[in-house]
């Protein structure tokens, strides 16, 4: 790993652990870790709907369900590669915002679409638009990243 390779930001909350001077370290390591942990809930998800959900979703939204675990995965991966990215470049504050940006879109986007299926709430669909500006900002700050990638 890249001497010093993680990004600093101020937390709400902190552990003794992970911070620095009021600072909270966002490492590689802890970037593909929720990488892997919300690919983890991501299949286990997508088996819940699969198997359980089947016999008392409809078509439509067992679709809607499908779409959130489609975007759920996807995103799991795309943290697991900004880790990577951050773990061979050093620190950068692109890679930082497009994991956050990831992160927070698995929550809102994938999370109203499982919400809106299991629920047929239909204001849950409403939220769902934020959790895909939060996926483009996150494509967006990775591809700021690479355009900064060290020479």
């Amino acid at each position: 790993m890249v001497p010093g390779a993680c990004i600093m930001i101020h937390p709400a909350v902190g552990d003794k652990n992970r911070v620095r001077g009021g600072t909270l370290l966002i490492t590689a390591r802890i970037i593909i870790g929720l990488g892997a942990v919300t690919g983890l809930i991501g299949v286990a998800v997508g088996a819940f709907g699969a198997h359980a959900l089947r016999a008392s979703l409809d078509a439509h939204m067992l679709s809607v369900y499908h779409t959130g675990v489609q975007y759920h995965l996807v995103h799991a991966l795309a943290l697991v590669l900004t880790g990577i990215l951050m773990h061979l470049a050093g620190p950068s504050p692109w890679l930082t915002a497009a994991a956050l940006a990831f992160a927070l879109g698995i929550v809102v986007f994938s999370g109203s679409l499982y919400l809106l299926a299991v629920s047929d709430q239909r204001w849950f669909g409403a939220i769902t638009p934020i959790g895909g500006i939060a996926f483009i900002c996150g494509w967006a700050a990775l591809a700021l990243a690479m355009l900064r990638w060290p020479a």
